[in-house]
């Protein structure tokens, strides 16, 4: 198979799994790499023999059509499977091979080759808890009620598409956390004060602030060409918010260039620090 040096390449994330594993860490490798285009396609559950044969074909076909060597990240952990999806004509980075081997002879003794415990329900308290946490951040989006917020581990306020929304919802799948998020609103902002409903939650709240350039284009492609998404009413309410957030003393992440995974890690971060 001819590898080409054009700025596209083929990337095939496979597991027995979910995947999540071995997209999270292929996706940051080639992140490396920003001159090239990475086109990225994930195999989940390849756990039997068919499903195997089935992701090799794949691979192989759509390698031969594309004309250059496709780069295969594996975090199957079942050795026939493995030996299987090893025959795909591509370049292999098994990453449980990489890291497991060298672990097992630091310990001292074999890993459990046991797939999902990561990311399955291994553990049904923490699996319950990720359930209700999500639970709670749908009951409690977009300050529809604020009855339940004596049971929040974080509150966030914000501007309209700050990022509050995401990462409430990252913060219940990802790390089990009971996030409910208020959005700041005209009247909020008119009154240039915190809302009187939040105040008895205060130590709880986390101010998200943006870039106001970043948050017209954002809008923008919400509602095109209103007020509501105009560069002087971000402008605005950026300065409003980040006022409110200094006189109130309410600590702030900005948002303007992060990932959810960037913001959530930060209010992660938050939350334990103020409960320690």
């Amino acid at each position: 198979m001819v590898n080409k040096t054009a700025k596209e390449r083929l990337v095939f994330f496979i597991s027995d799994r979910t995947g999540i594993t071995a997209e999270t860490i292929g996706h940051t490798l080639i992140t490396q790499f920003p001159d090239i285009r990475f086109v990225q396609r994930t195999f989940p559950f390849v756990n039997s023999l068919e499903k195997a044969e089935y992701t090799v074909k794949r691979i192989n076909d759509v390698g031969v059509q594309d004309g250059t060597r496709p780069i295969i990240f594996n975090t199957i952990l079942d050795d026939e499977l493995k030996t299987v999806i090893t025959t795909a004509e591509g370049m292999h980075l098994d990453f449980f091979d990489m890291f497991l081997v060298p672990l097992e002879e630091e310990l001292g003794c074999p890993s459990s080759h046991k797939s999902g415990l990561s990311h399955g329900m291994a553990d049904e308290e923490q699996y319950m808890n990720r359930i209700d946490a999500l639970n709670f951040s749908l009951t409690n989006d977009d300050g529809a009620s604020t009855n339940k917020y004596p049971n929040a581990d974080v509150i966030l306020v914000g501007p309209s598409r700050s990022g509050k929304t995401p990462s409430c919802l990252y913060l219940a799948l990802s790390h089990g956390i009971n996030a409910a998020n208020y959005p700041l609103t005209d009247a909020d902002l008119g009154a240039d004060r915190l809302p009187q409903n939040l105040r008895q939650y205060k130590k709880k709240l986390l101010g998200l602030t943006i870039d106001a350039e970043r948050l017209h284009n954002i809008r923008e492609k919400r509602r095109p060409g209103s007020t509501y998404a105009s560069l002087k009413q971000c402008q605005l309410e950026i300065e409003i918010v980040k006022e409110i957030y200094r006189n109130e003393g309410i600590p702030a992440i900005d948002t303007s260039h992060m990932s959810i995974e960037e913001i959530a890690t930060t209010i992660m971060q938050h939350v334990r620090n103020s409960k320690s």
